[in-house]
């Protein structure tokens, strides 16, 4: 079964302001902000990597319009990126509605060869990552008192296990158990917190980082016979920061057609 096609935008996000991370680039987070820009949004765009981001961006904005679209590098390890990427967001749009935590970081390493740095390095990124940005995040849209959306993004592993990826698997159980304490606190102030865990998404960066077997078993194991698109990924982001969702908070929506 091969990939639906493209809906087109319908106008669910017209006059909103989002910060999308991890966002420069063919994956989740590319194809979350393009999406977002079909819907009417505003949309800042971060990633670690400033070449790259750049060039997302600057191709967006031709696109969609330069006032729509603005780029700043953050990594997200870094607690004064954090900042100054929600203040941006602030101080170029007046206001901020959404927030999708893209940002994470993969690898594959049995456990007894697992090193503390690979171990760390994974859990820096992936979980403590998100806590910053969702930290920021509430921050903002609760002195804003005006509502707003988090969207994390997980993973199945979170749920099911995988050789050689305790390290990515403990990190993304921890960004399920975060959405979910975030959102409790978030309802107090009228801002949602949920996550999406997408099975198997591909993208330039898996392709290079996964071997052909593995992407050619885990393919297997999906009901439809076929990786999911990263726009089909972010079409359920979409619904998550949309009004269609607005009874939903702490919920971890599994974005799979994973039967094994």
């Amino acid at each position: 079964m091969g990939a639906p096609d493209y809906l087109p935008g319908h106008g669910l996000l017209t006059g909103r302001t989002a910060v999308v991370t991890a966002a420069a680039g063919a994956g989740i987070g590319g194809a979350t902000a393009r999406r977002f820009l079909e819907e009417g949004a505003r949309v800042v765009i971060s990633d670690a990597h400033a070449r790259r981001l750049k060039e997302s961006a600057d191709a967006l904005a031709e696109e969609f319009g330069a006032g729509r679209v603005t780029g700043l590098t953050c990594d997200v390890t870094d607690e004064d990126q954090v900042r100054a990427l929600f203040a941006h967001a602030e101080r170029t749009h007046g206001r901020l509605d959404v927030v999708v935590n893209n940002a994470g970081l993969g690898g594959t390493a049995e456990l007894t060869e697992m090193t503390d740095d690979q171990w760390t390095k994974i859990l820096d990124v992936t979980l403590n990552g998100t806590f910053r940005c969702t930290r920021a995040a509430l921050r903002s849209l609760k002195a804003a008192g005006t509502g707003g959306v988090v969207v994390n993004n997980a993973s199945v592993v979170g749920w099911r296990a995988q050789r050689g990826q305790a390290h990515y698997a403990a990190a993304k159980a921890g960004v399920m158990a975060l959405t979910r304490c975030a959102a409790l606190e978030a309802a107090d102030y009228g801002v949602r917190v949920n996550a999406v865990a997408p099975s198997l998404a591909m993208h330039p960066h898996l392709a290079k980082v996964t071997s052909p077997e593995l992407l050619a078993e885990l393919t297997e194991k999906e009901a439809f016979g076929r990786y999911a698109e990263p726009w089909e990924i972010a079409n359920v982001i979409v619904f998550l920061v949309s009004g269609y969702s607005s009874y939903m908070t702490g919920e971890v929506v599994a974005v799979s057609s994973q039967h094994a």
